[in-house]
């Protein structure tokens, strides 16, 4: 059967039928605790010490866990960013149509436990008894509201601006009309959803089928899974009407205890959502709700025993219920952690959220474009007649899909050596031309300086044969006797060279071992026995980086920035992975002028084998190596109109330099990259990085490799001080508290200020700067949809202005947070939905700035067939067992993220054409030496790979921290469930929610 050719994309989003589509609904509501008596907040901070800052909102958050787990119909509102309008934030809904979740005989004893642990101090005893018996005498009470669900306002740039409740609430009412339907119906049964309780750190609206079983067979035995539907609101830039994304992913249930423990295991240092499902009704007064309720469960260190304990966070949610008699006891912690499967199997009493770090799972995430497209189209009967689906996409006419200079998709056998030549000299070629930008005064033939760090004669030899391949060097370079790769020193090393028409390549080759006395590679010197805290596994870092510096600077061979490829065991294969010396080597190695590529031992071990595949790995560890020193084949564009001519293409990243903790916000760190074609036709183009002390203070742009090595300085690698006590625990009230504001706005300044100079560099040619919007938004507030507007620009404090004469600001978005809509292509005759790549617009509606791309699925799921099939039987396509009945639960599914392209500024009247533009960032993440497209365009790939340089290890046992923004590689794979739904004090959530509400 010949592929479909595919003209049209869907999404699975619906919108409004126009701007005046109205929907309301009728709530019961309770203000937060600050607004019912002010007593509760001066409770709060009675006894703090005068520098410190007071509490400006009441602590929630043990409350929150309460009503998750015991009232799962209370709707938990995030507190807003700022006041929105004459009537007071709301903290609690209730649909109108529901029982009293919290009449009088629970909600009092509920308040007394809650207050008594917000200030537990004996001389805070006689204000604890006064503001408890203000509220026996009037205690909060609900009261009954009427909500506008779909109807908002719009910016000064024309995008939709949603009501703050709208987020919750109308996905919520959605959800409901989904639940309404009742089961959806496959060939092996029906699925039967529950909505989710949810609390104000919940994005949107979620329902979660019954378990299901999948049995691959012995001796895998049973492994469970469930289907998850994700509704969400979302806007979409110089657009009047909001969307609402409709998300269906793959739940995983984690039965499997030790074989020694006979315990399931918990990972350290998150927690784990345990999904509940009572048989009776638990709260006296208070009929069952249909709704999942919701608990966590923690591995914590016991600093009394010096052991690990497993439970449920925070002592439980029951412990601020305990004068309460319940219908049923509260689970134990002990007796679902011993035998997970019972407790699933009984009626979904309790499901533990199966977590990677758990494990492997024989059921497999996500799924795939045809099942998307059936599910959709199922709840899209709950459609209200104020929406509709969104409209079709349908591809450019701009041109094809892929670059100009991108290899052919099939070569014929008698042309593929002619081919792999002409691919052999183009890389060579862009080598060439990174390194001769790296001389100051070119006077010879540039020269390629790399050393390989090598721990196995096997992958030595394999390492220097891929190079020799990848350049087209001819001969072995000069091979010595084993005996002298074995005494090479970086003072001594064993030299390998060959010579291209291009430019000469030398090689240096050593071990890394040290003075004879131990391996750079080996683990990281942390004390036996000692617990690996922040300050323990920084201190070890800073020891091993500070040993490699030393150790390479002895190499004093050929100019920097060089490349070393350094050949390590995968962390997996050390004691700890907080033992992982990789970090510490980069820091070492750039401290002594080096740019670093990792390459995994050769290893045949259960599970796990590279030493079928280490060519193969050698040949990309040189690719990614070779591109940190700037060597890129630049895609080319077949445009002839639409686009200014010469333009350059830049591109910003917020670099993280450390990690989030609850006394300190993290800081980023901004990072430019400026990427200059040279004459079409060539494929080479030149990489510049961003170095803001560079010309005395004024910034400059610097090669590519000296701005990764300068941002080694940012990486947090001494030991910490440790915070002030009373900061530890930001959920007591009497600690003294670092303001989160502060450190934000600071961090906003300082990289507003940093743009300034950036742009300013910019002028005189004309340039596309690119920019990510999850990445950038929080410290570059101009690019968050509700403040942006077409044309103009903000940096600063000054007010919006036209946009620089030879600049153009495109933003991308990705499906992060599912801020962009899964999606298939429409098959336009009978068959499955598949997956095409191409530039895709709106057929209709729009502000003909937005665009979407797809790119084609990474070599590794091309197996992933389009019409897989999760939950029943399927007949296998094509190929020897066509016919033959399958079923895809043990497959991933793996689909193409929609990456959405905002052209948020150009020049139209100067003839710029914004889908021409859009296409570039497009064919931009599709760099022809690179394997498989990137999930962003290469400018901002380019800026992202700084995070390497920059991000130190955490301690395995220090408390949770928030993860960086990823530097993004290849196009995003599986959406994994989320791992845990973490709690944090009020300020955070406030931090979380506010772009959430500006977007």
């Amino acid at each position: 059967m010949p592929a479909a050719t595919y003209r049209n994309v869907q999404t699975a989003s619906w919108i409004p039928v126009d701007r005046e589509a109205s929907i309301t609904a009728g709530y019961r509501v309770m203000p937060f605790p600050e607004q019912w008596r002010d007593a509760i907040l001066a409770l709060c901070n009675a006894g703090l010490e005068p520098d410190a800052e007071p509490w400006r909102m009441v602590p929630t958050r043990r409350l929150e866990q309460v009503l998750q787990a015991f009232a799962p119909d209370v709707l938990v509102m995030p507190r807003p960013f700022h006041d929105r309008g004459d009537e007071p934030a709301c903290w609690l809904y209730v649909a109108e149509d529901v029982p009293d979740p919290l009449p009088p005989n629970v909600l009092t004893p509920l308040l007394n436990r809650w207050l008594g642990e917000l200030r537990p101090e004996r001389e805070h005893r006689e204000l604890l008894r006064s503001v408890r018996a203000q509220l026996a005498a009037d205690p909060p009470a609900w009261e009954p509201v009427r909500r506008e669900l779909l109807t908002g306002g719009f910016t000064d740039g024309g995008t939709a601006a949603p009501q703050a409740h709208q987020f919750t609430l109308t996905t919520d009412w959605l959800a409901r009309r989904i639940l309404a339907l009742g089961p959806y119906p496959y060939d092996a049964g029906s699925l039967h959803f529950r909505a989710m309780p949810r609390g104000p750190k919940d994005k949107g609206a979620e329902l979660v089928s019954q378990p299901l079983s999948y049995e691959p067979g012995k001796p895998a035995g049973t492994w469970w899974f469930s289907v998850v539907l994700n509704i969400t609101l979302h806007t979409v830039p110089f657009d009047p009407l909001p969307r609402f994304h409709l998300h269906w992913s793959i739940r995983r249930w984690a039965t499997r205890v030790g074989a020694k423990s006979g315990r399931l295991h918990l990972p350290y240092g998150s927690r784990t959502t345990v999904l509940l499902r009572p048989r009776v009704p638990v709260l006296p007064g208070v009929p069952l709700s249909e709704r999942f309720a919701v608990a966590q469960l923690e591995r914590r260190f016991d600093k009394e025993t010096g052991a690990f304990a497993d439970g449920w966070a925070d002592g439980g949610p029951a412990r601020l219920l305990a004068d309460i008699a319940f219908g049923e006891p509260f689970p134990d912690a002990d007796a679902i952690l011993t035998d997970p499967e019972d407790w699933l199997r009984r009626d979904a009493r309790a499901g533990i959220v199966y977590r990677t770090a758990m494990g492997s799972h024989q059921v497999k995430a996500g799924l795939m474009s045809n099942q998307v497209s059936q599910l959709t189209e199922w709840a899209q009967q709950a459609i209200p007649e104020q929406l509709r689906p969104a409209p079709r996409l349908t591809h450019t006419a701009l041109a094809g899909t892929k670059p100009l200079n991108a290899p052919p998709g099939s070569v014929k056998k008698d042309e593929k050596e002619q081919e792999d030549a002409r691919r052999t000299a183009e890389r060579r070629a862009a080598v060439a031309h990174a390194i001769e930008a790296l001389r100051d005064v070119p006077d010879s033939l540039p020269v390629l300086e790399a050393r390989l760090l090598w721990q196995t004669a096997e992958m030595r030899g394999t390492a220097v044969a891929a190079l020799a391949e990848r350049l087209g060097l001819k001969g072995d370079g000069g091979t010595p006797d084993e005996d002298a790769h074995r005494n090479a020193t970086p003072v001594d090393p064993v030299v390998l060279e060959w010579q291209a028409p291009e430019l000469t390549v030398r090689l240096c080759c050593y071990r890394p071992v040290r003075d004879d006395a131990f391996a750079l590679t080996d683990g990281l010197a942390i004390p036996e026995g000692a617990r690996r805290t922040r300050d323990v596994v920084t201190a070890a870092v800073h020891t091993r980086r500070t040993e490699t510096a030393e150790w390479l600077r002895q190499d004093c061979r050929g100019a920097a920035p060089a490349l070393a490829l350094v050949e390590i065991d995968r962390p997996e294969d050390f004691e700890t992975r907080d033992h992982d010396p990789k970090f510490a080597l980069r820091l070492g190695c750039a401290d002594a002028g080096f740019v670093t590529q990792f390459m995994a031992v050769p290893k045949q071990v259960k599970g796990y084998n590279t030493v079928g595949n280490q060519h193969h790995r050698a040949l990309m560890a040189w690719d990614d190596g070779l591109r940190q020193l700037g060597a890129r084949v630049h895609p080319e564009h077949r445009l002839e109109e639409g686009l200014p001519e010469g333009m350059r293409y830049a591109a910003v990243w917020m670099v993280r330099k450390n990690r989030t903790t609850r006394t300190r916000w993290a800081a980023d760190v901004p990072v430019a990259v400026l990427v200059t074609p040279n004459a079409p036709g060539s494929g080479l183009a030149r990489v510049q990085g961003w170095d803001p002390d560079a010309d005395d203070g004024a910034g400059a742009w610097v090669p590519y490799p000296a701005m990764l090595l300068k941002l080694t300085r940012l990486a947090e690698v001494r030991p910490l001080v440790p915070a002030p006590r009373g900061a530890e625990d930001a959920q007591q009230a009497g600690g003294r508290r670092r303001s989160w504001r502060a450190d934000r706005e600071e961090q906003r300044r300082v990289a507003e200020e940093w743009l300034q100079k950036v742009r300013a560099s910019l002028r005189r040619e004309p340039t596309l700067l690119f920019v990510d919007a999850q990445n950038a938004r929080s410290h570059w507030t101009w690019l968050q949809d509700g403040r942006t507007a077409p044309d103009r620009i903000r940096d600063g404090h000054a007010e919006a202005r036209r946009l620089d004469a030879d600049l153009r600001l495109l933003r991308v978005r990705s499906s992060t947070n599912r801020e962009t809509p899964q999606w298939w292509g429409v098959n336009p005759k009978e068959g499955a939905n598949g997956l095409p790549s191409h530039l895709w617009l709106p057929e209709r509606d729009g502000s003909g700035r937005v665009f979407y791309s797809t790119t084609p699925k990474p070599v590794q799921f091309k197996s992933s067939a389009v019409e897989a099939d999760k939950l029943a039987p399927r007949p296998i396509r094509m190929g020897k067992r066509k016919g033959q009945p399958t079923i895809d639960t043990g497959e991933v599914g793996w689909m193409p993220a929609l990456l959405e392209v905002a052209v948020l500024g150009c020049h139209e009247e100067d003839g710029d054409d914004p889908q021409a533009l859009a296409l570039t960032a497009h064919l931009l993440r599709q760099p022809p030496d690179y394997p498989e497209a990137l999930a962003l365009p290469m400018p901002l790939h380019l800026a992202g790979l700084g995070q390497q340089y920059v991000l130190p290890t955490r301690g395995q046992e220090d408390a949770p921290a928030a993860d960086p923004d990823p530097a993004k590689y290849l196009a995003p794979g599986l959406e994994e469930e989320p791992e845990a739904r973490e709690g944090g004090d009020e300020d955070e959530q406030l931090l979380l929610f506010e772009e959430s509400f500006q977007e």
